[in-house]
Order: C-alpha cells, then sequence, then structure tokens
C-alpha cells in the first residue's frame, strides 16, 4: 500500500552554504512495511523533477514480486529540499518572515539534500537501509549518503550518475538558468513569476536527457520536401509546456544550483579519498547513450569504490534510459545481488543487459 506522508522538523537545520532553515517539511511515500529489525529498507532517492511517489516515474520497479518486492521489503522515497512536491522549497512560506520565500529561499546542496533525509530516516526509526538507490540527481544524493554514513547501506546502486558537476553539466544548468532569468515576470515575487522562461529552460533541458539518433529516429518530418519542419519543434514546446504545468521556476533554479554544487571530494582531500570511504557493496550502472552523464564517469565511480562492479546497457533515450530501462536495470540489479549471495565475479552481468 501506498502511503503519503509528510514530516516537520524543527529546526534550525544549517545549510552548507551557511544559511539556515527554522524548519523543514519532508513529504515522503512508502510502500511495504517496516519489519521489527527496522531494516528491511529500500530507499530511493529521486532525480531534479520527479516526486517521491516513486510509482509516478519508475512505473514497474515496486509492487509485489517486482524488483522492489512490497511483500519483503519497505520501501521509502523522499521529496527533495527546494523541491515543489511538498517539502520545503521557494514557495513556501518562511515562518519568520510570515510570507514564501520566492527568491529569498537559500541555495542548497546535494549534502543538504541528504540531511534532511538522515533526519527522516531516524524520524522513521529507520535503523539499516538494504538498498540505496538513485540515478542522475538521485545517484549524487545517495552517493554523499553512503559517504557520509558508510555503514548505513548495505548495498548501493548508482545510475547515470558522477562524483562530481562536470563542466558540461553544469553549462547546461546555467543555460537553463539564464532562460529563466531572461523572462521578463522573473523578478516577481509571485508563484507564476518566470513560467515561459522555464518552458524554454525544459526545452534546453531535453537535448542533453536524449541525443542526436533519437531525435532523428522520432523527430523528423515523414514529408522530406516540406519548408519548415514542425515534428522536432512542437516536440521541443510539448515538453517545456508540460513541465511549467506540474512544476515552477523558483524550485528548477534552485534545484539545478543543486546539482552544480555536487562534489563528494569537497572539505574530504579530494574525490578519491571520499569514494575510498563507501563501505556498501556498490553497483555502478553507465548507459552508453548519455551525453549528459557519459560512461566515463560511471568508470570512474566505479574504479575509486572499493570492490564496486559496473555495468552499462545501450538504451535508446539517452540519459533519460535511467527512467525507461526498468527491465535492464531490474536485471542489473538482480544479477548484482545473486552476485554478492553466491560470492562470485559481476561479469556475467553485462552480457545479461547488453
Amino acid at each position: 500500500m501506498e502511503q503519503n506522508e509528510i514530516a516537520t522538523i524543527i529546526g534550525p537545520i544549517h545549510l552548507e552554504g551557511g544559511a539556515s532553515l527554522p524548519e523543514v517539511q519532508i513529504a515522503y511515500t512508502t510502500y511495504g512495511e517496516l519489519n521489527a529489525a527496522r531494516n528491511n529498507v529500500i530507499w530511493v532517492c529521486h532525480a531534479l523533477t520527479a516526486n517521491a511517489k516513486v510509482n509516478d516515474w519508475w512505473p514497474g520497479m515496486i509492487g509485489k514480486g517486482k524488483l522492489f518486492d512490497t511483500s519483503k521489503y519497505f520501501v521509502v522515497c523522499a521529496n527533495v529540499l527546494s523541491s515543489c512536491y511538498g517539502t520545503t522549497g521557494p514557495l513556501n512560506v518562511n515562518p519568520e518572515a510570515d510570507q514564501p520565500y520566492f527568491h529569498t529561499f537559500p541555495k542548497v546542496t546535494i549534502r543538504d539534500m541528504v540531511t534532511i533525509h538522515k533526519l527522516l530516516a531516524q524520524y522513521l526509526g529507520i535503523l539499516e537501509i538494504e538498498i540505496l538507490i538513485g540515478g542522475s540527481l538521485g545517484g549524487m544524493q545517495a552517493l554523499e549518503w553512503a559517504i557520509d554514513q558508510p555503514y548505513f547501506a548495505r548495498q548501493l546502486v548508482l545510475i547515470a550518475s558522477s562524483a562530481r558537476a562536470s563542466a558540461w553539466s553544469i553549462a547546461f544548468n546555467e543555460a537553463q538558468r539564464l532562460a529563466i532569468e531572461a523572462d521578463s515576470t522573473w523578478p516577481s515575487q509571485d508563484a507564476d513569476a518566470g513560467r515561459d522562461g522555464l518552458r524554454a529552460a525544459r526545452a534546453t533541458a531535453l537535448l542533453s536527457y536524449r541525443n542526436y539518433k533519437v531525435y532523428t529516429s522520432t523527430q523528423t518530418d515523414p514529408d522530406l520536401d516540406q519548408i519548415w519542419p514542425q515534428l522536432a519543434i512542437e516536440y521541443q514546446q510539448y515538453q517545456g509546456t508540460k513541465l511549467v504545468n506540474r512544476f515552477n521556476a523558483f524550485s528548477y533554479y534552485r534545484l539545478t544550483q543543486a546539482m552544480d554544487s555536487h562534489n563528494v571530494g569537497r572539505n574530504r582531500d579530494g574525490v578519491p579519498r571520499a569514494l575510498s570511504r563507501v563501505r556498501a557493496d556498490t553497483l555502478v550502472i553507465g548507459i552508453k547513450s548519455d551525453i549528459l552523464f557519459p560512461t566515463e564517469e560511471q568508470r570512474l565511480l566505479a574504479r575509486l569504490i572499493p570492490e564496486a562492479h559496473y555495468i552499462e546497457f545501450e538504451s535508446h533515450f539517452g540519459h533519460d534510459g535511467f527512467l525507461t530501462e526498468v527491465e535492464k536495470i531490474t536485471v542489473g540489479v538482480q544479477q548484482f545481488r545473486w552476485s554478492k549471495r553466491h560470492a562470485t565475479a559481476a561479469e556475467p552481468i553485462a552480457a545479461l543487459i547488453g
């Protein structure tokens, strides 16, 4: 059964950048039942614009007999700080000012997101996590948590993620923020500020989530003699509008900044030293066609995390394959878990998922 809840944590919550929040609300969703030992937990960290309802954006992963079997496991997903799906963010009322934060909402980092999720785990009485998993920005959170609390999660699964935000991904994020800033409504203290800018930002982002091949195969106009192409143009407009109808520019702006902050080596003597702290059995998954988080970034994780296993698969959808390739991810995780139980090498996994 899906349970949607909100936990209120009284602060102050001190953020990595120096600011603080007087309190935070954390929206979270659970599936299944927590066992008596309080350790049958699968914690799913979601990506940029997702919510805590995993079945909304990762259908086929959770339920009886599925990868995250709710007859055995207690599955938890918490909405991230700065989002607009129930966890404290820019549209929430600042209790100290008695008005919404809007532009005054402080910058947050990936570590700040993990901080409030650790508080939620304490609130729920969770003593140990069986599997900590995330893709893209979700993988950043999962990795940070596994470094900060090396023995809290027994197994760690990182999909299409990295140890540090690359200049490439930061540049994409800044292009999106420039689009929002170019919207004449953006300076307004209004929940609808920046909507047109957000529309353009999402259209820009989608180019990094997909790739040349998928656009060529799906958005090429069939009439080769027409002067003005339509399919790709309409698709970009549709995707931009689709996000505007469910999200807001303030949250999007802050979340892209949080993604830029990702660097597990910060104040830990560098990335190699930080990754060496991971003690969870780790599976790293790369997507061959991903241009936003190319597989060299996942290979680095697998090389520097002690005894990590690495697999990769091909996807027509590029980076978005971490959302769409449920069957391949399921097979990969199942085989990884089987290999750990039977103490065998992980090489056969790659052959199974291509």
